[in-house]
């Protein structure tokens, strides 16, 4: 019979922690919470000072019974559920469940899924973090009240279905309020200049700079480019300064979830809710030949970019041996400052032994597993690694009264960039540009003087990592909620995606008017923050639960009332689609779903007629050649192409069709989506064009 009981989340650690443990142990999966607020109904009794009725969860009934079982006949219980806020109500609510003392020696917690981390949780069990379940609770009472109380106002109100909470009701007011701005936005025309220079052979590239004594000229017109180009006097410019320096570039900190997000989005296109699956079954555990079922990484939902000194020095001994000692980074820690709201629970994101690198392990791995850990990898190595040292030279050229300046920077010592380097929203890469040697005094030549009118842009749309990015710069959610939030506010139809930027819905837009008209305070993004800044102080035990969801009680209350008396019913007509059902004669109309708009028939539920919004773009199907191609959209809502014949025509293409025909073989152009702009390809012969911006 085994001595003690160890109780996780998932039955993926289960077996693989038992075999660290050894025999005397026995390992069983909770499944998750086992005990929560009931479903049907509040669950919070805000007239007896909150109490809170907790039940077993439907559906958890013989996993109780099995761990009670099991611990009526073990010598002691051990709760290694996950290392968060959430990880910790799940052990309270267990150990209610199994009678086990909640300020006994009972909790144990470990940061990665390795042996010698499982080993020395096991040497330093502790009691229940009581503030931290709280901390969980309040969030989740908070959660409660804000969700049970205004959705069946919404439902009777607006629409059934929809559903209000705290930081979904921020993220599609970010969403909103940013495509409020691009409406607003006037376009500012300026001008720039663009000239080639010639030295000797070699070619590069300067840009107007300014007149002579003028810090900086601002080209508003073309008047004012006119006014420049006039004050040039020949073909001959004077090079009449040479500005050389050596600029360092730092790595960036490892991982953390938000920032994971972010970058899985950037350089490997995935979503954040498919990121978070991913890092899960990386973090549970891969079976690895001899040495079986091992974690790769370390927990997933932190915000901490904090590293163990033993994977530093790991670490460390890992570049110099690969690399050499030129790259070990200087200094122990971490460059990069923590977040003012980081909670610092355990370390950043990172590979639970560098040894083991991407491609020693990529036969055990899926594509995706493989580029997520890929990522992971790459990145923690590169924080731990020396600056890389950039030759940069700036050169400013004069022909009368007019300068122009040239930029350029080659790499002088890669140093952590040999791994990694990090992209940005905006795809502003930074790039060599290598100059030719010039020095003070150089004649040189222009090839080309061109003068450009650009206008200034809106700012754009949130993409999945912009608006995580900025929910935790405001302050706003935690780790483990950012995934979440971004799937619900899509599934509630509230916001919609093309070409991977949010767009806010008609309904979400009438959701947002009522929620600011009548819940100002859920929708106020300083509001939300400093709640989540109550949840820390409860965590940290300067605040009780109780004190601040009254606080918050008691002005919610007040707009609930005003809601219910006030709020006047809104009528959502559904739009029509110009079209009557072919099964019983009804009118068709556009309705919103989870992936979007579809047509449906009116006379619903009499009728369950639907169909998909065909988009024709102007071109004939080149298989058929008799049907026109339409776009469509995949169960993952991605975009592809088809013939509208389908399926009598098979003919299906990811990149978008062009309305004219490739030049060498006259067959179908194709549109296909770089990083940057799109290259134009022929689908038979290797015909492209230059790429396009």
């Amino acid at each position: 019979m085994s001595e003690f009981l160890v109780i996780v989340e998932s039955p993926a650690k289960a077996k693989t922690i038992e075999r660290y443990l050894g025999s005397k142990y026995k390992v069983r999966a909770s499944m998750g919470h086992v005990r929560d607020l009931p479903r049907s109904q509040m669950g919070v009794d805000v007239e007896n000072n909150f109490s809170l009725k907790y039940i077993t969860i439907r559906g958890k009934g013989p996993v109780l019974k099995e761990l009670k079982a099991a611990a009526k006949k073990a010598k002691k219980v051990f709760l290694a559920s996950d290392p968060d806020r959430e990880g910790e109500a799940i052990a309270r609510h267990l150990a209610h469940s199994l009678e086990v003392d909640i300020k006994s020696d009972c909790r144990v917690v470990f940061n990665e899924i390795t042996k010698e981390a499982v080993l020395e949780s096991f040497n330093r069990p502790r009691p229940i973090n009581m503030d931290t379940v709280e901390a969980q609770q309040a969030r989740r009472v908070l959660d409660r009240l804000v969700g049970y109380n205004i959705s069946p106002l919404l439902w009777k109100k607006v629409k059934k279905g929809l559903s209000a909470g705290r930081v979904q009701s921020v993220a599609v007011r970010l969403i909103i309020d940013r495509e409020n701005e691009i409406k607003a936005f006037i376009p500012e025309e300026y001008w720039t200049i663009e000239g080639e220079f010639l030295k000797h052979k070699e070619s590069f590239s300067a840009s107007f700079h300014s007149l002579v004594n003028e810090s900086r000229t601002e080209l508003n017109s073309d008047q004012d480019v006119q006014a420049v180009l006039t004050q040039m006097r020949d073909h001959k410019f004077k090079v009449i300064s040479v500005a050389k320096k050596v600029r360092k570039r730092n790595p960036s900190p490892p991982f953390i979830t938000s920032t994971l997000q972010q970058e899985a989005a950037r350089k490997l296109n995935f979503r954040a809710k498919k990121t978070m699956m991913l890092a899960q079954h990386l973090y549970e555990g891969i079976e690895l030949d001899k040495e079986g079922t091992v974690g790769l990484i370390t927990y997933m939902r932190t915000d901490s970019i904090r590293i163990s000194d033993t994977a530093q020095a790991e670490t460390s001994a890992y570049i110099e041996t690969n690399f050499g000692k030129e790259y070990l980074r200087e200094g122990a820690q971490p460059r990069e400052k923590q977040a003012a709201n980081a909670q610092d629970a355990h370390e950043a994101i990172r590979p639970t032994s560098i040894a083991r690198d991407p491609d020693s392990i990529k036969g055990h791995l899926t594509r995706d597993q493989f580029r997520l850990y890929k990522l992971i990898w790459e990145r923690f190595m590169a924080s731990q690694m020396a600056q890389a040292l950039m030759d940069t030279m700036s050169v400013d050229l004069q022909n009368g009264s007019v300068i122009f300046r040239a930029t350029g920077s080659k790499i002088k010592f890669p140093g952590f960039m040999k791994i990694y380097a990090e992209s940005t929203d905006d795809q502003n890469d930074e790039k060599e540009n290598n100059l030719p040697a010039l020095k003070e005094g150089d004649e040189l030549f222009k090839k080309t003087i061109e003068p450009k009118q650009h206008f200034t842009q809106p700012p754009p749309r949130y993409t999945e990592a912009r608006l995580v990015r900025t929910l935790e710069e405001l302050g706003i959610g935690r780790p483990s909620t950012y995934a979440p939030t971004l799937d619900t506010i899509q599934k509630r139809g509230y916001v919609s995606i093309d070409n991977k930027r949010f767009l806010p819905t008609e309904l979400g837009e009438i959701v947002h008017e009522v929620m600011v008209e009548y819940f100002p305070e859920i929708v106020n993004v300083k509001f939300t923050a400093r709640m989540e800044k109550g949840l820390d102080n409860i965590e940290e035990g300067r605040e009780t639960w109780l004190d601040l969801i009254d606080s918050f009680y008691k002005d919610f209350e007040k707009y609930l009332r005003a809601a219910e008396e006030q709020m006047k019913e809104i009528e959502i007509k559904d739009e029509p689609a110009g079209e009557d059902c072919e099964k019983c004669g009804s009118a068709m109309v556009f309705k919103m779903g989870r992936y979007g708009k579809f047509i449906a028939c009116n006379n619903f539920p009499e009728c369950r007629n639907t169909k998909a919004i065909i988009k024709e773009i102007g071109v004939t199907c080149p298989t058929c050649n008799e049907d026109k191609i339409v776009e469509r959209k995949s169960k993952k809502n991605r975009i592809f192409y088809g013939c509208r014949s389908f399926p009598a025509c098979k003919f299906i293409s990811w990149d978008k069709p062009l309305p004219r025909n490739c030049p060498k073989c006259k067959r179908l152009l194709v549109e296909k989506k770089l990083k940057k702009g799109v290259q134009v390809q022929c689908l038979e012969c290797d015909y492209e064009e230059n790429h396009q911006d």
